[in-house]
Formats: structure tokens, C-alpha cells, sequence
């Protein structure tokens, strides 16, 4: 499989890297800096749109926000979101590259911008916009996300999910039975992941983020306790042969998502045994219990300082 190029990977990546800066500044009452969703804007308007081919007629789009994942029919395509919009010219291009067939599904995993905000120019094009109900109710409205420093405005009327699901549904598209899994909240509390059951491929958001530390909102019903549980109901009904489409990232495997979910629950389990202790943020942070998965997880931009932030707000 081709790999991402670097420009895709840095803004894939470059949401919770500037938030750290962010985080950081706010903490210490520190000069107000730009919000990292006006950088990673403008770093979309640019970044080059890297196609990887999956099993069968489906293929990775990374280098808009998330990534996406694209089913090709002969009657249109199916998408797995819909990336940042001002990356509409590559995308489009990406997509007219595997064929002239139109959109006809987006499914949102879960409500954040760099996986939605494309939603709009897709529902243009004849795409019915699917998520799940809490995506929609957050969609609607004005969200201000801290970590961020940035409100995001509610998204215009024709990019809102038209499909409205409460439950687990199953699509067939292009030949492939297409199974849409609903999940208690876990990464934040409007997610979902989809399996394209004939090709073994599933798609799985924000859910996964292949070999880096990754963002959990806190702020908006995830929990790293929420995203251990959903990880390991996915893992429970996956095939070992299975091609996994990250949130962000390359497409990994099983066993590195395996790893991945092990990771989260190791370090869940030392910070919370810190703040059991009654030790600070600043104590745990110092503590570093994220060392035993710095090599791997930490050498990106997220940094294992900001990760172990995340954890620590986010227990119960």
C-alpha cells in the first residue's frame, strides 16, 4: 500500500499538536494564540490528497482533516466522512481519479469539523448525509470546543445528516453489505464505525489513530474509560485479516489497533492510580506514565505531556 505523504500525515496529525500549544498557553495564562482550527485550515487549503487502495473498490483519502474512505459503485459512491471543505478541489479530483461516479452516501462517524465539514459540497453533489442522532444535535448548533479556542458554527442546512440513526442499520452498496455499528459515547458521545463486510475493511474513525497518541473530547462525552470500552467491543467482532481505516494516520491492522487499545488502558491505569493518590495534574505529568509508549505513540505531535493531560481530565 502506498504510505500518506508527509504533508498529509501533518495535517492529519496537526489538530491535537497545535492544541497542545493551545492547552498549554491556557493553562499557564500565557498570550492567547491562534486557534489551531484556523491553521489547520489553511494548511488544508494546500495539502495534497493521498489515495490508498484498500481490498476490492475501496480506498483511503487522507490529507483533509480524518481520513476518508470511499466505496466506488457504478450507481455512485459511498463515503466514510467528508474532511475539511476548503480541500474540496483535491478531494473531488481524488475522487473523479477512481471514477465519474457521484457521491451517493456519506456516513459521518462522529461530529468533529475535519470529519463533517466537507458534508455540505457532498450533499450538493446528490449524497444523503448519514450519522447518528447526537452528531446531528451538535451539528445544529453553535459548539465551542476550549481545548480548541474556537467556536464552531453550527454547519449550513444542507450538509446535515438527513439519516438520522438510533440503531446499528445495514446498507447494500456496490456489492458489499455495508454494516453501520453505534457505540456508547467513547472518543466523544456521537460516535460510530463502519465494516464493509465482503472486502474485511472497516473504518473507524476517531475511534483508532495508527501510531500516534490521540485526542479524546472530554469536553463532549468521551472518556478514555468510554473509548477502552468501545475498542474493545470493536476488537470482539473483528476478523484477523481485517484492513482498518484509521481516523488519522495510515491504514493499520488489527493487531496494531490491538496495541493501540492496550496502550490507552496502560495508561489509564497508571494516571489513575496517581490521582488516586491525590497528586496533581502537574505531579502525574511529571510522573510520566506514558514512558513505556513514548517510542511508539509519542515521537509525533502529540506529545506524551498533553496525552497524559487528556487522560487525567477525562477519568471519572
Amino acid at each position: 500500500m502506498n504510505k500518506p505523504t508527509r504533508p498529509a500525515l501533518i495535517l492529519a496529525f496537526a489538530l491535537p499538536a497545535i492544541a497542545i500549544a493551545v492547552a498549554t498557553a491556557t493553562h499557564a495564562q500565557a498570550v492567547r494564540q491562534v486557534s489551531p482550527v484556523i491553521k489547520i485550515n489553511e494548511a488544508a487549503q494546500t495539502s495534497p490528497i493521498t489515495a490508498t487502495p484498500l481490498r476490492g473498490a475501496l480506498t483511503m483519502l487522507s490529507g483533509s482533516g480524518g481520513n476518508i474512505t470511499v466505496l466506488n459503485g457504478p450507481d455512485g459512491k459511498l463515503l466514510v466522512d467528508a474532511g475539511i471543505a476548503v480541500s474540496r478541489p483535491r478531494v473531488e479530483k481524488a475522487l473523479a481519479a477512481i471514477s465519474g461516479a457521484p457521491p451517493k452516501y456519506v456516513i459521518d462517524t462522529h461530529y468533529h469539523w475535519d470529519h463533517t465539514d466537507g458534508n455540505p459540497w457532498v450533499a450538493e453533489q446528490g449524497a444523503t448525509i448519514v450519522a447518528t442522532r447526537e452528531t446531528a444535535k451538535r451539528l445544529a448548533v453553535d459548539t465551542h470546543v476550549t481545548m480548541w479556542d474556537y467556536t464552531f458554527k453550527a454547519i449550513a442546512r444542507d450538509g446535515m445528516p438527513t439519516e438520522i440513526l438510533t440503531a446499528d442499520k445495514t446498507y447494500r452498496v456496490a456489492g458489499q453489505t455495508v454494516e453501520v455499528r453505534l457505540l456508547q459515547p467513547s472518543h466523544t458521545d456521537t460516535d460510530l464505525y463502519v465494516v464493509f463486510k465482503e472486502a474485511n475493511v472497516a473504518a473507524l474513525g476517531d475511534l483508532f489513530w495508527n501510531g500516534v497518541y490521540p485526542f479524546i473530547d472530554n469536553e463532549h462525552g468521551g472518556g478514555i474509560d468510554g473509548m477502552i470500552q468501545a475498542d474493545d467491543a470493536i476488537l470482539a467482532r473483528l476478523d484477523d485479516d481485517v484492513i482498518l481505516v484509521p481516523g488519522h494516520g495510515p491504514v493499520g491492522t488489527k493487531k496494531q489497533f490491538r496495541d493501540f487499545r492496550d496502550m490507552l488502558a496502560g495508561i489509564r491505569d497508571n494516571v489513575a492510580a496517581l490521582k488516586k493518590q491525590g497528586k496533581s495534574l502537574e505531579e502525574v505529568i511529571a510522573a510520566k506514565p506514558t514512558a513505556r509508549y513514548d517510542a511508539v505513540y509519542g515521537k509525533f505531535l502529540i506529545t506524551p505531556d498533553f496525552f497524559t493531560r487528556i487522560v487525567y481530565e477525562g477519568l471519572k
